[in-house]
């Protein structure tokens, strides 16, 4: 072949092959996007390791607002993490920024409307946690950075979500010292680092009693949990 016609040809091949190049470039940067900007997974927490002599107590829901349970929080100075429904304070908010203002309590997420957040997407799940960490930030000045699941069920969705929406760990628990019906767990004997579960419900006060009297008998005291979990 002549070398002008040679050197034409090439070019034609060049030219017919760039396209196929720039388009394989610009899907492999479209699909990796995603990727880079999807958030790490949060830890799941469901005891602290420290050697430190505390105990972490949790009350989540908030729908009853027993009186003597806040006394209760407020004399004794707890440091109560409070995992909160939206739906929970909207008919009486001033319960809750009681505890807030005067006591050593803070607010945490515990999704919009307690749904099993495994039985839902990536969307359903941002718009449960996203949404209950904007209603809790607009009501109380202060954002979750804690994420209770409710059921204590998540999946990796969930872990990713809670990272997205603000959260620096997915919390479980230790101990359920909630008392339900006619039915009151065994009191545990605690150890430095457990987290309790107990519920704003009828008996929240006895219950929030027991876990404290089961603390002091440990020689433990009530910490922050929030302090205690590490990014």
């Amino acid at each position: 072949m002549p070398r002008p016609r040679l050197r034409r040809a090439l070019r034609g091949a060049l030219a017919a092959l760039l396209p196929v190049a720039l388009l394989g470039a610009l899907g492999g940067s479209a699909q990796a996007a995603p990727l880079a900007a999807w958030p790490e997974p949060v830890p799941v927490v469901s005891h602290v390791d420290t050697a430190d002599p505390v105990v972490f107590v949790t009350i989540d829901d908030g729908w009853n607002h027993d009186p003597a349970a806040a006394k209760l929080l407020l004399d004794r100075r707890v440091p109560a993490s409070l995992f909160l429904l939206p739906g929970a304070y909207a008919y009486d908010d001033a319960y809750f920024h009681t505890l807030l203002d005067q006591g050593r309590s803070r607010v945490e997420n515990h999704t919009v409307n307690h749904p099993d957040l495994t039985t839902l997407d990536a969307a359903g799940q941002r718009a449960e946690a996203c949404g209950a960490r904007d209603a809790h930030l607009a009501e109380f000045g202060d954002g979750p950075r804690l994420l209770r699941p409710p059921y204590g069920a998540y999946d990796r969705t969930t872990r990713t979500t809670a990272r997205a929406c603000g959260a620096k760990a997915l919390v479980t628990w230790t101990y359920d010292m909630t008392t339900w019906g006619q039915w009151t767990p065994p009191t545990p004997r605690l150890k430095a680092g457990d987290i309790i579960l107990l519920h704003f419900n009828e008996t929240v006060e006895q219950d929030l009693r027991r876990a404290l009297e089961a603390a002091d008998a440990a020689g433990l005291k009530p910490a922050p949990l929030r302090d205690y979990v590490t990014e």
